[in-house]
């Protein structure tokens, strides 16, 4: 009885003590966020995006990639807060990015709606958004090839129909299209890009190549590269971010059983990595030939972190607690002074320290906007975390080791 009591008193005290540092950081992440609103409010039709060599605000149009980001974030702070000003902000950006649920000449329209539009309606149930999502979804179909079995990534001529790792993460657009509108072209396409990606964009220990050019007339591949990583070779870090992720989410959304075992797979290879450092916070790339000295990414850090503790809730318990040891570890990372912006500081974004893209010396080391998309939805799945108590505990004890 001594002993029960004992552990019900510990897993109480951790639970405490995990809710009270999440709460913390969420509070800052609002009013970190809310001057971010605050300094592009009046800047018509433009979006966070960086900072400059200065520490000056960079910004972007509807058409840039992260469009939808800090729009994201900005939902699940209102989820968190129910704050009125938070979700006024949020209708704001949101609506900058409106028109894109029309493009069809760029695959990146599930980050910018589904991250956006997606949390909107999910929070608010409002059928104007719904409208958005199913819009976008079609317009996103039109780049799917059948006879490949995938979604075009870019309209390059340097490649034949290339497809990149990150083209996984769009897939969560459609299948909320198929349960939104009922037409189930949509899932069946995202199944199909998933399926393709997973039979040539993996290499045997389970690291991704970043992109796969297919042979439009033929069928076939005619080559696979790493253009944001180090070499084609490498496991460029936030890849494989995009890869456990999407997995993650695919098995969510279809319960097939080969993309938990291959989630697991991609997580195992990134978990159990001699270079992954003793924090969690990968390199930027796995392979960098300057590690230790190489830059972190706090981004792919952000984005393994809430795909592990979703890919938890999915695999046994051993499994699931290895899983959680690490995101803990990568959470009690990215909320220390070390990532964790300071107050009016940093562009007002929230995590310091990531790497855009590498070779073209893009965003090297500044804060990105997906990075804290990420790491807000990590802190928010820590809170909801079935068995709450028992995975709270553990990750508490597991930071503090």
């Amino acid at each position: 009885m001594k002993k029960l009591l004992f552990t019900i008193l510990i897993a109480v005290s951790c639970q405490a003590c995990v809710t009270n540092k999440t709460d913390k950081t969420l509070q800052f992440a609002a009013k970190q966020t809310l001057a971010l609103y605050n300094s592009v409010k009046d800047l018509e039709g433009r979006l966070p995006r960086s900072i400059d060599k200065n520490g000056n605000l960079v910004t972007s149009d509807d058409a840039y990639w992260c469009s939808g980001f800090t729009a994201g974030t900005l939902w699940y702070l209102y989820e968190y807060s129910k704050c009125d000003s938070l979700k006024t902000a949020a209708e704001t950006l949101s609506k900058r990015i409106e028109r894109q649920q029309y493009t069809t000449n760029d695959h990146d329209i599930g980050f910018k709606i589904y991250c956006s539009y997606g949390n909107a309606y999910r929070l608010t149930n409002n059928p104007k958004y719904k409208t958005v999502i199913v819009n976008a979804a079609r317009s996103l179909s039109t780049r799917f090839n059948p006879t490949l079995g995938v979604i075009r990534s870019w309209d390059n001529p340097k490649w034949h129909f290339p497809v990149i790792i990150d083209n996984m993460m769009n897939l969560e657009l459609l299948c909320e299209a198929t349960r939104l509108s009922g037409d189930s072209s949509f899932l069946k396409i995202a199944v199909s890009h998933a399926d393709t990606t997973m039979k040539y964009h993996f290499r045997p220990d389970g690291s991704s190549c970043h992109v796969v050019d297919y042979d439009y007339s033929q069928g076939g591949v005619f080559r696979r590269q790493t253009h944001q990583g180090y070499s084609d070779s490498s496991a460029w870090a936030r890849g494989q971010a995009w890869a456990l992720y999407g997995y993650t989410m695919m098995f969510r959304e279809t319960h097939k059983p080969g993309y938990l075992e291959h989630a697991i797979k991609i997580a195992d290879f990134i978990v159990d990595h001699p270079r992954l450092p003793a924090d969690k916070i990968p390199y930027w790339d796995f392979d960098a030939p300057d590690i230790p000295e190489a830059l972190r990414d706090a981004s792919a850090g952000a984005i393994i972190c809430s795909a592990l503790l979703e890919l938890s809730t999915f695999t046994d318990k051993k499994r699931s607690e290895k899983y959680l040891k690490i995101a803990g570890k990568q959470i009690n990372a990215l909320s220390s002074p070390g990532y964790l912006a300071e107050a009016n500081s940093n562009g007002n974004f929230i995590l310091r320290h990531s790497v855009g893209h590498f070779p073209n010396l893009a965003e090297i080391d500044v804060p990105l906007t997906y990075a804290d998309y990420y790491f807000l939805e990590a802190l928010l799945r820590v809170k909801k975390l079935n068995n709450y108590e028992l995975k709270i505990t553990n990750y508490e004890l597991r930071i503090k080791n």
